[in-house]
């Protein structure tokens, strides 16, 4: 029997399937599609004060409730679908937090009929390609000075839930940032899919 791959060292992590598997597969990769990027803001936006894993346990809740994150269905929801998403036990049940994923599907689409593509905007702080941490276990910060660039950003466009710290573990999320830890199994890897 072969040892387990040496990965990055976040609490909870060793032993849960889910939060393994994110962690191998989705976590750093990096994520073009407009749609995607602005899903996990939103799903980044529903974590404020709560760990990852309990957001990734109810993500196919969250995505069932609010369409699949279609941005154009989920910026027509009015009254009877925030009763009915207060209602849902299957997401993180916050009037702030349920507001703030539909006024900013409302700011997605008004952005895109500007001409303001989410994957451009976003990927334009790291000039279109990931940049490539080394950090040792211990070192990775809980946001930086262009986490705090993009945070305001995104606020002066309307976004709610997305602070410096909310921001930096999106960039980390949609590889935009690999901070894999030097000694994880993915940090080489996730590299090599940026190019490097």
């Amino acid at each position: 029997m072969s040892a387990p791959p040496t990965r990055c060292n976040w609490y909870g992590m060793a032993g849960s399937p889910i939060y393994e598997d994110y962690h191998d597969t989705e976590w750093g990769v990096p994520e073009y599609d407009s749609r995607a990027l602005w899903e996990k803001l939103v799903l980044d936006g529903f974590q404020a004060g709560l760990s990852w894993i309990t957001i990734l346990k109810k993500r196919d809740g969250f995505r069932a409730a609010f369409d699949n994150f279609d941005p154009e269905k989920v910026a027509r929801y009015g009254e009877v679908d925030r009763a009915r998403l207060m209602a849902d036990p299957g997401i993180v049940r916050s009037n702030g937090k349920i507001d703030a994923a539909i006024s900013g599907a409302r700011i997605y689409l008004d952005l895109r009929d500007k001409g303001e593509d989410m994957s451009e905007f976003l990927w334009s702080f790291v000039d279109g390609k990931p940049l490539q941490n080394n950090f040792e276990p211990g070192q990775v910060p809980a946001q930086t000075p262009l986490a705090v660039d993009m945070a305001k950003a995104l606020k002066s466009r309307g976004y709610k839930y997305c602070g410096p710290v909310i921001v930096y573990a999106f960039m980390e999320a949609v590889g935009l940032v690999n901070d894999h830890v030097t000694t994880c199994f993915r940090c080489q890897q996730v590299r090599r899919m940026a190019g490097m």
